[in-house]
């Protein structure tokens, strides 16, 4: 597909190795505050490493930075530092607060963008928005401490730093003339009244691998000032693996030069192993300590400082290049053209051609920038579905290079970091220490990330929607992706797939087969080719986990299943993680709806491989009979009252069941009760005929068990010779479920589906235990209770995860049902439609949050007016975890572009597939 119009070297599948995806955006956005440099004894991860230690402390297992890159194994670091002349610290990383902090939980505080990015790197833009006043970050944990969690959130655009526009726009361009030879072009613009000066420090440091008893052993890397060509500055950075590389700035620019080592005297009082320490560049520009830099230009964290000062509306661009040591200048079509390696600052601007006033090469330099951008230009054209005006594809490039900027390496391991908390495998549990069951795990890998800010560590089911959205722009990372959890050094022995570093061992909903082949068949869809190799190995380690989830979450065999918060929080009346106030356990709705859509996406895996292995037919009929059991377990035959679904309301609850059997339906109308409406999968007739005997293997199997005679009825309903439909409800149950989700009233809000419904707004649902009371209410922005942290809410908000399995699933019950079934929608509006139509409008009113509208301003951006109005602000658009559940204002993470991505591939499919997509033999293997 870009091969054809991009070149390989931005390509999805990859090129010349992959030695092109070598650099890339894999620096975390925050590294401080988290689970793997926790050290202390109570497991307080955010006050152990807190924000103000950053700049002295060295890092254990990562790296963070504004705007940065790295090498794939992050050995060598690169990104920007600022100074506005008046902040009491050097810029080098974004701020925000902690989970205590803020009043809904951890927060980031500062406004950058992810514009662009190809596949491979080969192009990518970043824009962060620096104040020229002095930026207010005690005014920010002050004001938010003090606020309830019943009021807005303290913003940085509250703190009035941007009025007047007395801001930069910083803007870092990277373009790669060959996979290791990099250039950089930073531009500073000044948006304020009056001219302004800005300290610019790009820096170059090596991750510290050296100061640890059980570092990798390699002699300690090494910087230092050498001669370079004429004209240039040039930092030396030799490291014992990955060999040495130059990085090239303008001729006279300072260089400073310190250690990546913790200044223990300023944070334990404690004497330094070195005179230069990791904040010493910092304490230089910023207090004026002249001794804080090495006046012999060495050591492992360097900085090319400039000091630039731009006119009121003006800009300046800054341009360095980092490449091995004796690699040769590379031209603008990525070699041969004289000039176009060479590097340096330009502190005056673009000239007109030739060499600038340093010496350097502008025209060289620009040619690299105008070819990659060129190339990205055509790679996204011929990703944007025809008819898309310019602002929709303005919206699917941000949310797909957000994706892309969201990879992170992420190193971990967990042996190593359990031993540094004196455990091993065999030791007891002690408090404060998380993850101990997990020895097994290691992680030195690149890995898509939720939020590099807020959530910069993977989580299970996050990951598996990403690969979703990835699976548009670059298929080859999200089935690496998905094969990832999946290693032996990520899956556990015993076959549960680790969450999030929080606590690898809780549970995540099993969205990942699912996903692998959603992915399958986008890749076959788009390329041609079906990677059966690569499903094939997901399915055999599902199977694995599979089994985890069948021995370990059914406690009574009853194929009625448990897993606690499963990914949505606050949405119970109890915490779902832990222990219940009543006693007893909870049997949820969405636990067992989950299991029975995990059968069907094994059972789409095991049909699709079957066709050239008649080995797999056993597993077919093992996930049909799976299934089988646990529709039924979902509405048993017969009114027991204790079955999920409420034959009197028409919705599927969560049940109670207290220690003395009797069973409660907890009668709270969220996403946990539309759920079961996702478990819904369409099989061609092409499909089955694959599996020789099937047919006469069901009956027996219904002959054996006539009580399930019922829910293998509606299975082997529809016309003669049409599809085959596997639907936890049936068609009484859907328009019975339907009249609620697409009610406005209650679930349908202008942008999408809500994860609770408005009913309780007014109707609050109340249980009490004991003399309290827990309650429910309808809650359409951030939550109101601490419970997971307090930073995400699913009483009322948006979230793209799971409107998209709804939309999922109407499309194939729209490939079952066709234009015979059609509903009202919204519900009471006397509007018909078919499902595919309905599908169709959700998808449409969740783009409708990014776009436009006739008023000319994005929901999304909610009641900011420089965000709606400011030509430097109103198409910059964030990629928030969730959105106000009336009228789509961006809430919690404003970076987790992670699955809020899936926006781009809703307007793929709704811009490239027709009905008839779904009812004819382009849909002979079935919806994904």
């Amino acid at each position: 597909m870009s091969e054809r119009t991009s070149g390989e070297r931005i390509g999805p599948t990859g090129d010349d190795g992959g030695r092109w995806r070598r650099w890339g955006p894999y620096l975390s956005e925050r590294q401080w505050g988290t689970v793997r440099e926790d050290y202390s004894d109570g497991g307080d991860a955010w006050s152990y490493f807190p924000h103000d230690h950053a700049r002295s402390r060295a890092y254990r297992w990562g790296e963070d930075g504004l705007g940065g890159i790295c090498d794939e194994k992050q050995r060598l670091c690169l990104a920007l530092a600022l100074w506005n002349g008046r902040d009491p610290i050097l810029k080098e990383r974004a701020f925000g607060l902690t989970n205590g902090e803020g009043n809904h939980g951890e927060d980031v505080k500062e406004y950058y963008f992810y514009l662009d990015s190809t596949p491979s790197h080969s192009y990518m833009k970043y824009l962060y928005k620096y104040p020229q006043a002095e930026f207010p970050y005690n005014d920010l944990v002050a004001v938010n401490r003090e606020r309830g969690r019943d009021e807005y959130e303290y913003e940085l655009l509250d703190t009035g730093v941007f009025d007047e526009s007395r801001y930069f726009d910083v803007t870092v361009e990277y373009a790669k003339a060959s996979s290791d030879d990099v250039l950089a072009r930073v531009t500073v613009a000044n948006r304020g009244p009056d001219e302004a000066t800005l300290h610019v420090l790009p820096t170059l440091w090596f991750r510290n691998t050296w100061s640890w008893q059980n570092g990798d052993g390699d002699p300690k890397p090494r910087m230092s000032a050498v001669d370079g060509p004429p004209g240039t500055a040039t930092i030396r950075a030799e490291h014992p693996r990955l060999g040495s590389y130059d990085c090239r700035f303008g001729a006279g620019v300072p260089l400073l030069f310190t250690e990546n080592e913790t200044n223990a005297e300023r944070l334990f009082g404690l004497p330094n192993s070195s005179p230069y320490v990791k904040d010493g560049i910092g304490r230089y520009v910023v207090e004026g300590e002249r001794d804080a830099v090495n006046p012999a230009r060495e050591g492992t964290k360097a900085a090319a400082h400039h000091t630039v000062t731009v006119p009121a509306g003006g800009a300046t661009t800054l341009r360095l290049r980092i490449a091995p040591t004796d690699a040769q200048p590379s031209g603008s079509s990525g070699a041969g053209s004289s000039g176009a390696g060479s590097s340096g600052a330009d502190s005056s601007g673009v000239g007109s051609g030739g060499a600038d006033s340093s010496g350097f090469d502008v025209r060289g330099f620009e040619a690299v920038f105008e070819d990659r951008i060129a190339e990205a230009d055509a790679f996204y054209r011929e990703l944007t579905p025809e008819g898309a005006d310019e602002d929709r594809a303005r919206v699917q490039r941000q949310a797909l290079a957000g994706m892309l900027w969201s990879k992170q390496y992420y190193l971990f391991d967990l042996e190593t970091w359990l031993a540094e908390h004196g455990l091993n495998p065999w030791s007891m549990p002690r408090p404060g220490v998380r993850n101990r069951e997990w020895f097994h795990m290691v992680s030195d890998d690149i890995v898509s990330m939720p939020d590099k800010w807020e959530y910069p560590w993977f989580a299970a089911w996050d990951l598996a929607f990403h690969t979703v959205a990835l699976a548009t722009v670059d298929v080859r990372f999200a089935k690496e992706q998905l094969e990832l959890l999946l290693k032996d050094t990520f899956l556990h022995p015993n076959g549960q797939i680790p969450a999030y570093e929080w606590n690898f061992a809780d549970v995540n909903p099993p969205v990942h087969a699912w996903a692998a082949y959603f992915v399958y068949l986008m890749e076959e869809r788009t390329t041609g080719r079906a990677d059966r190799a690569f499903l094939e190995r997901v399915f055999q380690k599902l199977l694995t986990n599979f089994t985890w989830w069948v021995n370990r979450k059914d406690p009574d065999d009853r194929n009625v299943f448990e897993g606690g918060f499963l990914g949505l929080d606050n949405i119970g009346v109890f915490d779902r993680s832990a222990p219940l106030p009543t006693g007893g356990r909870l049997e949820q709705a969405d636990g067992t709806a989950w299991m029975a859509l995990y059968c069907q996406a094994m059972l789409q895996i095991a049909v699709e491989l079957v066709e050239h292995n008649e080995a797999y037919e056993d597993l077919v009929l093992k996930f049909f009979e799976h299934y089988l059991w646990i529709a039924a377990s979902m509405d048993r035959v017969g009114d027991l009252g204790d079955e999920l679904w409420d034959e009197e309301d028409g919705f599927y609850y969560d049940v109670l069941r207290l220690p003395d059997g009797q069973a409660v339906r907890l009668k709270v109308r969220s996403m946990v009760g539309l759920l079961p409406l996702c478990a819904a999968t369409v099989f061609r007739p092409a499909q089955l005929a694959r599996v020789s005997g099937i047919g006469d293997r069901l009956r027996r199997f219904a002959d054996r068990h006539p009580s399930l005679s019922v829910t293998l009825t509606s299975v082997q309903a529809g016309t003669a010779g049409g599809p085959r439909l596997l639907s936890v409800v049936d068609e009484k149950k859907l328009l019975r479920v339907l009249s609620y989700l697409l009610s406005e009233e209650e679930f349908l809000s202008p942008y999408g589906i809500r994860s609770l419904s408005r009913h309780h707004a007014e109707h609050p649902y109340r249980f009490w235990v004991r003399g309290e009371e827990y309650r429910v209410g309808y809650l359409p922005a951030e939550s109101d209770t601490g419970m997971f942290g307090g930073n995400s809410n699913w009483r009322g908000p948006v979230w793209f995860p799971m409107n998209a399995l709804v939309v999922r699933a109407l499309l194939n019950l729209y490939g079952f049902y066709g234009d015979d079934l059609t509903v009202e929608c919204p519900t009471g509006s006397g509007v018909r439609m078919t499902l595919f139509e309905v599908a169709q409008e959700i998808s449409e009113r969740l783009t409708r949050l990014f776009l436009r509208g006739e008023d000319g301003r994005r929901p999304v951006h909610g009641g900011q007016r420089i965000l709606q109005d400011d030509p430097h602000w109103r198409d910059l658009i964030s990629f928030y975890e969730y959105f106000h559940g009336d009228n789509g204002a961006g809430m919690g993470a404003s970076h987790q572009t992670g699955w809020t991505g899936l926006v781009a591939t809703l307007m793929t499919v709704f811009g490239t597939l027709t009905p008839n997509d779904f009812l004819t033999d382009r849909a002979k293997k079935g919806t994904p």
